[in-house]
């Protein structure tokens, strides 16, 4: 009788995905005309697949992949052991300078504090051995609500910086970020975040969903008071088949929203914080490189560790549909080279030639990109169809375009500088850590 192998698991894997890219993409034949894998350089592990939160709109737990059922709750010491050598060998193969490592759950901090930091001292010490040239960054990406004062003392000693997710800085805003039983996570968490404050060397920023029901600007500045260096904004995970709520034909509600708190931002007297968003698509406008997968045309960089040793995409793929985030790989019998020739992953790294007809003909492609992966999934057809936001982003990338034209011509002076141009106030970050795409 003829066993399973690897190879039967991953073509088992394919046959349960989108037409395009898995059973279209001729991934042999890229590679024979001269399209080359980039490595991977993020690694995202989850340490824990279970949360102590219960966020109704969470990808993970509240849309279409159920799969954290069937995994264990936590990261073994095993899995953490092999997720280092594969790690390191990867790192070895491709002479990477650095790795970014990104602590994510489920709840990362549902780990007792002796055990938090595990995952990354075994990786560094790994690659200490193995690839003593590459560096290591290290966050970890949480609710905020168990941050405790022994917590980040742990992170801080292993050189883990703290991002945290949160819908907005008000108990309004976090209506739909509550427990098991209902009860709201906010007070937890902004207790959390005003420890964080104070620690300004662990604090990586804070994550929000986009909400066109709450006020833009109110959102905006409630963040501030948390003082957080970096805010990233996030679309809502939709798709063709989920479209965005409130979203209406002919209107552009999370442009408009995001486009209010652009010109707060972009007016203020003193940069009181780096939004991601906007210092990429200002970026790109500048043809400068992109940091962040959900925009512009850079390949895709980074892989998934589930706490059962499965190797998988981007964990947002999870919100298009069960297994969709899935590669049939796993620690135990792959290598992430392996994963560099999955046509989910290399569908994602080959830039404009991956887009539908109408995006690779768009003006704005070079700063749009197709928009984030996952909005772009339509049932029966697949990856390779615009962005559910399409309308949203074509407006916010014009109206920040005539912004930065009328700041190079004089017309206005934004808060001390054009970020992201040589010369200018104010560092453009190296990269959108902590989020995995």
């Amino acid at each position: 009788m003829r066993h399973p192998t690897t190879e039967d698991s991953v073509l088992s894997a394919h046959h349960r995905h989108a037409p395009w890219p898995y059973a279209l993409l001729d991934v042999p034949g890229l590679r024979a005309a001269g399209h080359p894998p980039y490595p991977i350089r993020q690694f995202v592990l989850k340490t824990r697949s279970r949360c102590n939160l219960a966020c109704t709109y969470c990808y993970v737990y509240a849309m279409a992949d159920q799969s954290w059922r069937t995994r264990p709750a936590a990261m073994s010491p095993d899995t953490i052991t092999l997720a280092a050598a594969r790690i390191a060998e990867h790192a070895a193969a491709h002479a990477l300078p650095r790795v970014d490592l990104v602590l994510h759950g489920g709840e990362p901090l549902i780990a007792p504090t002796a055990e938090l930091t595990a995952p990354v001292t075994a990786i560094r010490a790994e690659l200490a051995r193995r690839a003593p040239g590459t560096k290591v960054t290290a966050t970890v990406q949480t609710n905020g609500t168990l941050l405790t004062t022994g917590r980040l003392d742990a992170l801080a000693a292993a050189g883990v910086r703290v991002g945290v997710s949160l819908d907005g800085g008000l108990p309004v805003h976090n209506l739909r970020r509550v427990d098991h039983s209902g009860r709201p996570g906010f007070p937890a968490a902004a207790r959390g975040l005003r420890l964080l404050a104070r620690r300004p060397e662990s604090y990586a920023g804070v994550l929000c969903v986009i909400d066109p029901a709450q006020d833009p600007v109110e959102t905006y500045a409630s963040l501030l008071a948390f003082a957080p260096p970096a805010v990233g904004l996030l679309l809502p995970l939709a798709n063709w088949s989920t479209p965005p709520p409130g979203s209406r034909p002919g209107t552009t509600p999370y442009a408009d929203w995001l486009i209010a708190v652009f010109d707060r931002w972009w007016h203020d007297g003193v940069r009181r914080t780096r939004i991601r968003l906007f210092e990429e698509v200002i970026a790109l406008l500048l043809g400068l490189p992109a940091a962040t997968e959900s925009l512009g045309l850079a390949p895709a960089e980074t892989a998934v560790i589930e706490t059962d040793g499965g190797i998988e995409q981007a964990d947002s793929l999870k919100s298009a549909y069960e297994g969709a985030a899935g590669t049939g790989l796993t620690l135990a019998g792959n290598s992430f080279d392996e994963l560099l020739d999955h046509p989910g992953l290399a569908a994602r790294q080959l830039g404009r030639e991956a887009l539908a007809d109408g995006c690779r003909s768009c003006d704005l492609v070079g700063v749009c990109g197709g928009g984030h992966y996952p909005h772009r999934y339509r049932p029966g057809e697949g990856f390779r169809q615009p962005s559910v936001y399409c309308a949203d982003l074509q407006h916010l990338i014009r109206h920040i375009a005539t912004a930065v034209h009328r700041a190079a011509t004089g017309a206005t002076r934004p808060h001390g500088g054009v970020p992201g141009v040589p010369g200018q106030r104010g560092p453009r970050p190296a990269a959108d850590r902590g989020v995995a795409s």
